[in-house]
């Protein structure tokens, strides 16, 4: 049977502890927080020397991984065994491995706590193994979030820690830092260290723990974007060019096209009031102004051929186009692109 994170964590809390776990799917967060959840709190410290084992899917095979959950504990109600990277076992999936796997399923060793983490990929709910580990261990399969839901995550995140923030930090925060929920939970789990007692967090506290420049980041470019003003874009650029370690081109390149493809998306909509805006916005609803002006100054042709832009210069930076330019020449020559627009006939 399939669970949800919250629900596996709140059984955990009361120390209701299945027998077999097995966490899988795209997103590691939550195989991890569950995983060293468990490694953390289902023995007591002088239990887990003789009773709680840690392994790695590419160093075991199955037969090892059943072997150690067949032992009894010592001294203790209970023993743990926690396979990391799980996907890594080579037999995992052959006949053989499902069968023996099968059969511990279905009769478990009562005081073993058998966990594995299988990151990145799920098993195939359609054979055996999948069907298997559905109908008798404690499921949990992960989805990487899109970035519509990493603002609504944040808030929750900082919910459980008693923390209030902007709506323009958390989408800062969202923005900045992306839908990798591991990186994200660290950021701001550093960015809580800092604050004061009662404190929120606004766009002040962000910029200034997470490595965003006050005035030279990918959110004042856009708005220098936004309001056409190409000296302060190009004084931003020449920022980047002189700190590319703070200022890499892959993420900034995402978040214009982010921005961009919103914009054709309001371009398309009916009500283009500022209320049918806002509706559309969502968790952004306090950009608005932005869009607004955004959407006079850039016509639904000429969003189109900035997101083009934007993809010629994401292969650019990769590598597969435009020879040995620099990350700087890719984003100065799009951004000139962006500003200064040319007949359709001769866009490139």
């Amino acid at each position: 049977m399939s669970h949800t994170p919250e629900g596996i964590l709140e059984q955990l809390k009361k120390r209701q502890f299945a027998p077999v776990y097995f966490l899988q799917g795209e997103e590691p967060y939550y195989i991890d927080l569950i995983a060293d959840y468990i490694e953390a709190n289902a023995l007591q410290e002088h239990e887990k020397g003789f009773n709680q084992v840690v392994i790695y899917g590419k160093d075991v095979d199955v037969a090892t991984v059943l072997l150690q959950a067949k032992r009894f504990p010592m001294m203790s109600e209970r023993q743990v065994v926690i396979v990391k990277e799980a996907q890594s076992i080579q037999d995992l999936e052959r006949e053989e491995s499902v069968k023996q796997l099968e059969a511990y399923l279905q009769n478990p060793l009562p005081s073993t706590i058998l966990v594995f983490c299988h990151k990145h990929k799920s098993l195939d709910g359609r054979k055996a193994l999948g069907k298997a580990v559905a109908k008798h261990a404690v499921l949990l399969t992960t989805k990487k979030l899109y970035d519509n839901q990493v603002p609504a995550w944040v808030n929750q995140y900082l919910k459980t820690k008693g923390v209030q923030a902007s709506p323009q930090a958390v989408v800062m925060l969202s923005e900045f830092i992306g839908a990798d929920l591991s990186r994200l939970s660290n950021e701001i789990d550093k960015l809580l260290i800092n604050l004061k007692p009662g404190q929120a967090i606004d766009e002040r506290v962000v910029q200034e723990n997470v490595g965003i420049s006050k005035e030279y980041n990918i959110f004042e470019l856009q708005s220098a974007l936004i309001a056409q003003d190409p000296l302060k874009a190009n004084r931003i650029i020449h920022y980047f060019e002189a700190n590319p370690k703070n200022n890499p081109l892959i993420p900034n390149l995402y978040l214009l096209f982010s921005f961009f493809t919103k914009l054709l998306c309001l371009h398309q909509q009916a009500d283009k009031s500022e209320a049918g805006l806002r509706k559309s916005l969502g968790a952004q609803a306090w950009k608005v102004k932005d869009y607004m002006h955004a959407l006079r100054a850039y016509p639904l042709h000429r969003v189109v051929d900035i997101i083009h832009y934007i993809r010629v210069a994401d292969l650019q930076v990769k590598g597969i186009t435009g020879g040995d330019m620099s990350e700087a020449e890719i984003l100065r020559e799009l951004v000139f692109k962006i500003l200064h627009p040319v007949p359709r006939a001769l866009a490139s």
